[in-house]
């Protein structure tokens, strides 16, 4: 289990949840413009309840999601209909 310090280091941008939680958050560059934000939510003890990848493309609109943890779910594409509102 990471503790709040290593999660601070690790993902650097982070946000105060309900009773006590944080939802922490990277960006990284990826091709042509895109990128990608990874997202942990912990509970108030830190323990990992979610870890998922956002894919964006270069305009900023979400374009696919995959759930990594609890359970890998693998990427979802979203329709452009609903990426682009």
């Amino acid at each position: 289990m990471a503790r709040r310090q290593d999660n601070e280091r690790r993902f650097g941008e982070w946000e105060e949840l309900p009773e006590g939680g944080r939802r922490y958050w990277y960006v990284r560059a990826g091709h042509g413009g895109a990128w990608v934000r990874y997202l942990k939510v912990v509970d108030a003890d830190e323990v990992t309840l979610s870890f998922a990848q956002e894919v964006y493309d270069a305009a900023g609109r979400l374009r696919a999601v995959h759930g990594k943890y609890p359970a890998d779910t693998g990427h979802h594409r979203l329709p452009s209909e609903v990426s682009e509102r």
